[in-house]
């Protein structure tokens, strides 16, 4: 048997935060530069299936695929960290500054891969801008402008959906990192993650990383989006609600419930030995 139980699950999140705040930032980097690569050329290829389809839902079965190479290879993506790292600090084992230093390193990582992927696809679909977005190309586009003109154009009504569509997000997405946790096999890891990240995906909820991938690709593409529509309209609310789902629906949720006891202080009375005068 290789399915481990709730409160090793939460003892392994509490070893596995420590182990990510003692990586150099040049680890972070590299690390989360690969992550936001390959979230991008997952997402690239989920628009690829539904276009190629007509089915939304090949696009959900497809897209998993990046976070499970992401567990497997142990790369940071810094909406796994939002529900991890804390830990560590509840433990009395970090500060928030170092959990907010290693959340930093990894989110510059992961945009600059996301972006350096997009650029380098966006070459790709249009064979570098002499022909005009078409298939993947074109719902690039359409969805960049969709996450942040639309949010725009209803204000805080916008404002809101985006930030509560990304908790939901990052609940799901937590608990795809903490499930590859409950066993040890390769098969396993695949299976456990696949299946809180294909609902999330399949929901449309908003993810920061996956954002960061298509939003400036869109740009790049065409996409009437500006740069302070990019951060205001759909970034930064999606960042700060993935760290809100990650962290109280998934992290503090089940460490809550599941962290380790603490050995118990001895309240007996120690017994000191008679030594005999004779």
């Amino acid at each position: 048997m290789d399915y481990a139980k709730p409160a090793d699950v939460v003892a392994s999140m509490i070893d596995v935060s420590l182990k990510k705040l003692a990586l150099a930032p040049r680890d972070l980097l590299i690390r989360g530069a690969l992550s936001g690569a390959l979230l991008g050329a997952a997402t690239s290829l989920a628009f690829s299936g539904a276009v190629t389809t007509g089915q939304p839902l090949v696009g959900a079965i497809i897209f998993p695929v990046s976070l499970i190479i992401i567990v497997l290879l142990g790369l940071e993506l810094v909406t796994g960290s939002f529900g991890l790292l804390p830990l560590a600090r509840l433990e009395g084992k970090a500060t928030w500054s170092a959990i907010g230093a290693n959340w930093a390193w990894v989110y510059l990582g992961n945009l600059l891969g996301s972006i350096v992927y997009g650029g380098l696809l966006a070459i790709t679909l249009t064979n570098m801008g002499k022909i005009e977005p078409t298939g993947v190309a074109a719902r690039i586009v359409s969805i960049a402008e969709a996450k942040t003109i639309a949010n725009e154009a209803i204000g805080l009504a916008g404002m809101v959906s985006v930030f509560v569509k990304a908790i939901l997000c990052n609940w799901l997405v937590c608990l795809g990192v903490v499930m590859a946790m409950t066993t040890s096999s390769t098969i396993g890891k695949i299976v456990a993650t696949w299946m809180p990240i294909f609902m999330f995906f399949a929901l449309g909820f908003e993810h920061a990383v996956v954002n960061m991938f298509i939003i400036p690709t869109g740009m790049m593409l065409g996409a009437k989006v500006s740069v302070y529509q990019w951060w205001v309209w759909n970034q930064i609310p999606v960042t700060l609600g993935n760290l809100v789902g990650g962290f109280v629906f998934t992290g503090l949720a089940l460490y809550a419930t599941f962290k380790p006891a603490r050995p118990a202080l001895s309240t007996a009375p120690v017994l000191i030995p008679q030594v005999s005068a004779e």
